[in-house]
């Protein structure tokens, strides 16, 4: 108690103030491949109790493909290891079909169409803010579609693609 009240009579004295933390409205980012080409976007806004995701995808072999919100805010190509593993706050095991999960970073396939183009959306409960902690988040696509079963990332293939989440707002 001692110390918080001489942080507040510094504060005070020298005429600074605490900064509110920011109050995230939104966040995006571009889905790039490794030698650089820009493939698709990702929107991130709240949406009730949770927060909505929205990924579209274009100039991609038509198929299934695994997508999953990754814990690192990094795309270091080649392989994008620098994602880290998938975004699980709530520690469970892969997979939407798994009884022991699913991770939060945990997306439906994105199914991409004959001329190249996918769209995906999906809501999860949980806040932008702890999305978008310390070391950010990303966005990743795999080269296969994802069993939603096996751990740790459904059998989805290497990483093809990625991006990192910017947050804005006020």
């Amino acid at each position: 108690m001692r110390k918080a009240i001489a942080a507040m009579l510094l504060l005070e004295s020298t005429g600074a103030s605490a900064q509110a933390p920011r109050v995230l409205t939104g966040a995006s980012a571009d889905l790039v491949k490794a030698d650089g080409a820009e493939i698709g976007s990702v929107s991130v806004r709240p949406r009730g109790n949770g927060i909505d995701v929205s990924v579209i995808v274009s100039q991609v072999t038509p198929g299934r493909y695994g997508i999953h919100i990754h814990a690192v805010g990094r795309c270091e190509g080649p392989a994008f290891e620098s994602a880290g593993p998938h975004w699980n706050p709530t520690s469970r095991h892969h997979g939407r079909l798994n009884p022991n999960g699913p991770h939060l970073g945990d997306l439906p396939n994105i199914e991409v169409e004959a001329n190249g183009r996918g769209t995906v959306r999906f809501t999860i409960a949980h806040t932008l803010n702890s999305l978008l902690n310390a070391d950010g988040a990303s966005i990743v696509l795999h080269a296969a579609a994802d069993d939603e079963r096996t751990d740790p990332s459904g059998n989805s293939g290497a990483r093809i693609a990625c991006g990192v989440l910017r947050g804005y707002g006020d």
